[in-house]
């Protein structure tokens, strides 16, 4: 028998496995010799080999994804529901636009979903208009976090959380833009957490 390539192996495998991720479904034998650059029947010596070592399952087509693959495709599925002033509060209504996949590897498992961003007042934090928030709820606040607050006006704004000011009773919503708002803060009696957010997601 001839002895198989351990540079084509990889290959077929990397293929196989990027294919997986990109498509949550296992390639045909035509798009992997395509993809790799071998014949069809290379292909198939070649995912039997592989299947052999215990590297993917091949019975007539890919049954099972790589290990490699399992690994990294577990998804956790987030709403985007429009857009979060980053400036005064304004009312918000909330209106499932489409469910994003977010790669549980980078995101964890929580309870996520998504916000556009509106306005300047937090570009020192990094975000600017139209970037995606991954806004974490059903989760505590912490002094310093960056948040969702709803108002006692049932209003909303994205904010950094300062603190309470005991001396007039207020908790501080800060902007995050000291050129054009130094030291400005949203001076409030009482918010509502509706989130946390995470990550900022952008076009560069």
């Amino acid at each position: 028998m001839r002895k198989k390539d351990q540079g084509t192996l990889d290959a077929v495998l990397k293929f196989v496995n990027r294919f997986y991720q990109a498509n949550r479904a296992a390639p045909t034998i035509s798009d992997i010799a395509e993809g790799v650059g071998v014949g069809r029947t290379t292909a198939f010596r070649y995912l039997q080999e592989l299947s052999d070592r215990g590297l993917l399952d091949y019975k007539r087509g890919i049954s099972a994804a790589p290990e490699s693959a399992k690994m990294k495709t577990e998804y956790i599925s987030a709403p985007l529901v429009g857009s979060i002033q980053c400036g005064c509060p304004e009312e918000q209504q909330e209106l499932v636009e489409e469910y994003v996949s977010l790669p549980v590897s980078m995101f964890g498992k929580g309870d996520f979903y998504i916000l556009r961003a509106k306005g300047d007042s937090m570009v020192d934090a990094g975000i600017e208009e139209d970037d995606w928030l991954v806004i974490e709820r059903n989760c505590s606040a912490s002094v310093g976090d960056i948040v969702v607050a709803l108002d006692e006006d049932k209003q909303n704004t994205l904010k950094r959380y300062a603190g309470f000011d005991e001396s007039e009773g207020r908790y501080l919503l800060a902007y995050e833009n000291e050129a054009r708002y130094p030291g400005k803060v949203i001076k409030v009696p009482s918010f509502e957490v509706q989130g946390v957010a995470r990550r900022v997601l952008k076009t560069l």
